[in-house]
């Protein structure tokens, strides 16, 4: 757990950059940039204490130390040139693995502050390492300030949405894990966690935190096959660069995430993964994207393809789960619904609809999860539908934590579900209480192969065929009515502009009322 005073120092380390580095992707990429700095020098400190050399900072590169830029005496423009200089030549050192050169390319210091610098090095100076998940947890908590990752239509997965994700795809320690849109590496976290905790002695311990006692029972062998099992693509070197520090903190001496355009470049076309987990940009640039020729699906949609992308590289036995936007469940255009034909036939055995609100405060949109597993769907005749309505948190914009959570329910009955079809049991009796399971002749009957749960759920009634909307927005208000308490509150909500646009509404719901009643 993320300890109170390491809170504090990042809170303290953005409140000083703030004011220079309004942007807090940057904010984050100069916290991480100084904290990998100090632990360099931290380990070349510990290397000297047990009898070692320094290695980090040695021969040329000795001047940089941490020490030397944070010693008395070196005026507020000295320290500050001295610093711009090492971090930019940092990328140059022999001294460091490939790694942690990565992190410092095309480093910089995008101010010229003395004084601000000077603060925020104090504050640095202030954290401790010891390569432990405490630290790791530290940087997670850096990484939970950034929301939207620029135009790509990226946004941060809420930590308990991908442990809900991965718990159901259940990555083994085996099996190769694939996020081909990154990010800053939460599904790999995830996943290796999860591991270890599937892998602990009969104690019931972990190796997690510590304090822990217990021991892993993961073999040598084994934990070497996981830190080559787990990779990662993005196409923003920024990403790339912060998911390798995480990974580094929690464990991953040797990550493999690369800069990677998954939808236009065909040089990992050809590798497969037993499991892949993630939440890819929603957003496709105007004009679309230009992938090349190798999809099933031909689109310029980054969702659709990425969703393509996902499904194609599994292995015969591989599973997934990933996050997509609401086009993906119900759009009409031919490229959806080729997608989501092949889905039902070949890869998906069950979706979740989650609330809209889930990725506030940086956007409201409406998302669901596809939880696909190629052994099981060619097998199945059905898929399940769940139906998310509480996470655990306000859907507001301050998302606050809140008593009702439909995860752990959830979570339970998929379980319950998949371990029905892995056993080649029926299915037909099996009645979530957040969900319905329906026949795939169903979803295929009218060729749209629609996704959305509900509308397949049986005795439901529709009072009308059209949809219910307020009363302001269908007639003209002329006066008072008998109850004018409710006519006052409808006044104060629309403007002007909103009666003349509620009159145009009314106008046109008029003529298709009329329409359909002569039988158009």
């Amino acid at each position: 757990m993320l300890d109170t005073d390491t809170k504090r120092r990042i809170d303290t380390a953005r409140d000083i950059l703030v004011g220079k580095v309004p942007d807090p992707k940057s904010q984050v990429e100069q916290i991480t940039i100084a904290l990998i700095y100090k632990f360099m020098d931290d380990m070349d400190a510990e290397a000297e204490e047990l009898g070692g050399k320094r290695k980090f900072f040695a021969d040329d590169f000795a001047r940089y130390g941490w020490a030397k830029v944070m010693r008395s005496g070196l005026g507020g423009l000295e320290t500050l040139n001295l610093y711009a200089e090492a971090i930019a030549k940092m990328p140059e050192n022999p001294g460091i693995p490939a790694l942690f050169r990565d992190i410092f390319k095309n480093a910089y210091l995008p101010y010229r502050d003395p004084e601000t610098l000077r603060a925020f090095l104090k504050i640095i100076d202030e954290f401790t390492y010891d390569h432990s998940e405490r630290l790791g947890d530290a940087f997670e908590y850096l990484l939970s300030v950034l929301g939207s990752q620029g135009d790509a239509g990226q946004f941060r997965t809420p930590r308990h949405i991908i442990d809900f994700i991965v718990a159901i795809v259940d990555p083994k320690k085996t099996e190769t894990v694939l996020d081909p849109a990154c990010g800053t590496a939460g599904f790999l976290i995830s996943s290796y966690k999860h591991i270890l905790k599937a892998n602990v002695d009969d104690k019931g311990h972990s190796t997690l935190t510590p304090d822990d006692k217990g021991h892993s029972t993961l073999t040598p062998d084994d934990k070497g096959r996981l830190a080559q099992n787990f990779k990662g693509y993005d196409i923003s070197p920024d990403m790339v660069r912060l998911s390798l520090v995480n990974l580094y903190l929690h464990g991953f001496t040797d990550p493999h995430v690369v800069e990677y355009d998954t939808l236009t470049s065909q040089d990992k076309w050809n590798e497969h993964a037993d499991v892949i987990l993630a939440n890819p940009p929603f957003m496709s640039p105007k004009g679309g994207i230009k992938p090349h020729n190798r999809f099933s699906v031909q689109s310029k949609r980054s969702e659709v393809l990425f969703v393509d992308y996902m499904a194609e590289h599994l292995t015969p036995s591989g599973r997934a789960g990933i996050i997509v936007p609401e086009g993906i469940i119900f759009q009409s255009q031919t490229a959806y619904t080729q997608l989501r034909k092949m889905l039902v036939e070949e890869h998906l055995v069950a979706v979740v609809s989650l609330p809209a609100g889930v990725f506030n405060p940086y956007s409201g949109v409406k998302t669901s999860i596809l939880i696909l597993d190629r052994s099981l769907a060619k097998q199945a005749q059905t898929i399940a539908f769940f139906k998310i309505e509480n996470d655990g948190f306000g859907l507001g914009a301050q998302r606050r934590e809140i008593d009702k959570n439909d995860l752990p329910q959830a979570r339970l009955e998929i379980a319950d579900y998949l371990r029905r079809l892995r056993a080649r049991e029926s299915v037909e009796d099996f009645q979530p209480t957040l969900g319905l399971v329906v026949q795939k002749e169903k979803i295929a009957a009218n060729g749209d192969y629609n996704l959305s749960g509900e509308r397949y759920r049986e005795g439901a009634v529709r009072a009308s065929f059209f949809p219910n909307i307020p009363l302001g927005e269908v007639c003209d208000l002329i006066g008072r009515a008998p109850r004018p308490n409710k006519i006052h509150r409808i006044d104060e909500r629309h403007s002007e502009v909103d009666f003349v646009e509620a009159h145009r509404r009314s106008r046109t719901h008029h003529r298709l009322r009329t329409h359909f009643q002569e039988g158009g």
